[in-house]
């Protein structure tokens, strides 16, 4: 029985599991985007974040905690240097997964998980909605009131 036992196993033994996850960040710290299974990159979220969350304090220990999951130097460096400066004044929420459809050859659900900060089509329209004029709550413009009056 499964009782209380809350994440997704994966359908894997848990060194498989464990190793695959590293992979996997390592891989996504890299490349800033990869795609997976849907149920792989919510598993993957989990294991990420709390990792990218110990980065902002770059010190010894963190490093060593880091390696300690991701098991590979150069994502190690590429977190602590890249990464990390980037996502520095965000609070949490740094990855995003993004739906893609379906598999050809299973139906698997498939999808993007992605690092929020470095999605440069996202980054480059942010700017674009900030610029937007708010609504207004008149009955109606000045322009259609002089019309009338006329």
């Amino acid at each position: 029985m499964r009782h209380n036992k809350s994440f997704n196993h994966l359908g894997r033994k848990s060194g498989h599991r464990k190793a695959m996850l590293a992979n996997m960040a390592s891989s996504l710290i890299m490349h800033k985007r990869i795609e997976t299974t849907l149920a792989k990159a919510k598993a993957l979220r989990v294991y990420v974040e709390p990792l990218i969350t110990k980065s902002k304090d770059d010190s010894t220990h963190s490093r060593r905690t880091v390696f300690a999951y991701l098991k590979q130097k150069e994502a190690v460096s590429e977190l602590f240097r890249v990464v990390a400066p980037k996502i520095a004044d965000r609070p949490g929420g740094y990855t995003r997964i993004i739906k893609t459809g379906f598999r050809q050859g299973d139906a698997a659900d498939m999808a993007f998980i992605e690092l929020v900060d470095f999605n440069e089509a996202t980054v480059a329209a942010a700017p674009v909605q900030a610029e937007k004029k708010p609504a207004t709550r008149r009955s109606r413009s000045k322009k259609a009131a002089q019309t009338t009056e006329e």
